[in-house]
């Protein structure tokens, strides 16, 4: 599903993503090699290297509409068909996945993504992009050198006791992990204190690209689902229906069913 190539439309799902004046979005992205800033605009995606080296350069996840589940209904399908081919990041770097699924628990999507800016933008590492300053994540070993109340002065006192026992296992063990297909990825994540089924197969989506992983019953699924076609009988906000029901359209297909949950994430959050 990777791919250099970048065209149409970006996902911007993940609160790295700033928005500016002309349709323009802005992200820093680490690398294994270096820190990256991306900008991408009416004229597509440009990527430069700020710090380390430019030998792993980021990927992008491009999914097509033609692979849309026949059996999802019609108005949904126009409704992301619309959309064309997308384009996604596909999280180069595990450890960011994972501390920003754990940053979106149990709260709402724009009061995850301000607390992952401040997070970033605290603790992180800053760097030079083309609107100004752009900060990626603070590295495991920087999080489990931060005292309690640092992570309560942003934000994040829930979630500080998740993010420093997921810092211990990915300092162990990120190496094994890395190389995991997507499903032992979830499972082994789900090892970690406090990271549950929901919190590991977020994680595994953003950085494997693979969003037939993904908790596909999520709210912001149900939410754009709801609003592409309002005239679907879309089971309720706490009916636990709805995720069989959406699986259960692409059946053993798994990218029909990447295609559908991350085309229906993307109309949601997208750049043209």
């Amino acid at each position: 599903m990777r791919s250099n190539r970048m065209t149409g439309v970006l996902t911007t799902d993940h609160p790295a993503w700033h928005s500016h004046e002309n349709s323009t979005s802005v992200r820093a992205v680490r690398t294994t090699s270096g820190i990256w800033a991306l900008s991408h605009d009416r004229e597509g995606l440009h990527m430069r290297c700020v710090q380390g080296t430019e030998d792993v350069k980021p990927t992008f996840v491009s999914t097509d509409p033609a692979c849309l589940p026949a059996a999802a209904p019609a108005a949904l399908r126009a409704g992301l068909d619309q959309l064309g081919v997308t384009q996604r990041l596909a999280n180069p770097w595990l450890w960011d996945a994972i501390s920003t699924a754990i940053l979106r628990q149990v709260v709402r999507a724009d009061q995850a993504r301000k607390l992952y800016r401040a997070w970033c933008a605290t603790f992180g590492t800053t760097v030079q992009g083309a609107f100004g300053e752009l900060a990626v994540a603070p590295t495991p070993a920087d999080v489990l050198a931060l005292a309690d109340d640092e992570f309560a002065n942003v934000g994040a006192k829930f979630h500080r006791t998740a993010l420093q026992a997921a810092a211990t296992g990915y300092q162990q063990h990120h190496t094994e992990w890395e190389h995991l297909d997507a499903g032992d990825l979830v499972t082994a994540l789900t090892g970690i204190p406090r990271i549950g089924p929901w919190t590991a197969a977020a994680a595994t989506a953003d950085f494997t690209g693979d969003f037939s992983i993904y908790p596909h019953d999520d709210l912001a699924v149900r939410t754009w689902a709801a609003q592409i076609a309002p005239d679907h009988p879309w089971p309720g906000k706490k009916d636990k229906a709805f995720g069989p029901l959406w699986t259960g359209w692409a059946g053993t297909d798994r990218t029909a069913l990447h295609t559908l949950t991350l085309s229906t994430l993307t109309w949601g959050s997208h750049a043209p």
